[in-house]
């Protein structure tokens, strides 16, 4: 089913103990989605093969948020995470597309800037068709919007997480700010910050598994880990799998031939 690869993580040079999930746990934190429904689903196969393959745990799966916008199928990525999350734990994390997208039905600004950013793809998504869209004014859409995206969709999204610690690891979409505490991060850092976080040497109290910012392959510095890979741009989606100190990738890769799993190599 996969395609070993031979690259690892960068190992560093600190002899510092390696972080880790709490015992008897196993995590697999998936990367921004943005629409790409076809990945999200040979994704999901290959986590759930990889699951029953490995040693017994109380195993999760997170998504790191941007689930919608951008790609072809927002309303059946939202669908499938709801299916999925009535089968097996599943927590989700709220990202800034979803932030813009729940305030577009609040404010006709935010909708502006939302459809510019990917948000037209996600309306389409709900089966209006190209036409009508194109019709409809920026106004006229506010006033239907309501009507487009059913209520349930909505309050999904809205119940949707900030912040997911696990054992040596926090989860958040975009980052943290390296000047606060974790406990008292804001609620629009940890879905919109971006330079300050990268830029930042580290170390942090626990290592930030983050998505938000497309790199073409993992990022992984030591003190955090980006798995944002572009899947609507590049057709890669990638998940991070944790289970004690090991750190593995599992991808779904889009090719001309069909998607890809590619599953690498465990590290310690």
């Amino acid at each position: 089913m996969f395609d070993p690869l031979s690259k690892l993580f960068a190992s560093g040079t600190s002899k510092a103990p390696r972080p880790a999930v709490p015992d008897g746990e196993r995590y697999y934190v998936i990367g921004d989605i943005h629409g790409r429904l076809d990945l999200l689903v040979a994704l999901a196969g290959a986590i759930e093969h990889h699951d029953e393959n490995a040693d017994p745990a109380d195993s999760t799966v997170v998504f790191l948020g941007d689930l919608v916008d951008r790609g072809p199928d927002s309303a059946g990525v939202i669908e499938f995470a709801r299916e999925w999350q009535s089968r097996r734990k599943v927590r989700l994390l709220a990202g800034n597309h979803e932030e813009m997208f729940l305030e577009s039905f609040e404010d006709k600004e935010v909708l502006r800037h939302f459809l510019k950013h990917g948000g037209r793809e996600t309306i389409l998504s709900y089966g209006i068709s190209r036409k009508e869209f194109n019709d409809l004014s920026v106004k006229q859409l506010f006033k239907r919007l309501p009507e487009i995206v059913p209520q349930e969709d909505r309050d999904y999204l809205a119940s949707f997480e900030e912040m997911i610690i696990a054992g040596d690891y926090v989860f958040v979409h975009a980052g943290i700010d390296p000047a606060t505490p974790l406990a008292e991060q804001r609620r629009r850092d940890m879905l919109w910050i971006r330079d300050r976080f990268l830029r930042d040497a580290g170390p942090f109290e626990k290592v930030v598994v983050h998505g938000h910012t497309i790199f073409e392959e993992v990022s992984d510095t030591g003190h955090r880990i980006g798995i944002d890979t572009g899947a609507f741009r590049t057709g890669v989606l990638t998940a991070l799998m944790l289970d004690g100190t090991r750190r593995q990738q599992i991808k779904a890769v889009a090719t001309p031939d069909g998607i890809k799993l590619i599953q690498e190599e465990e590290y310690a």
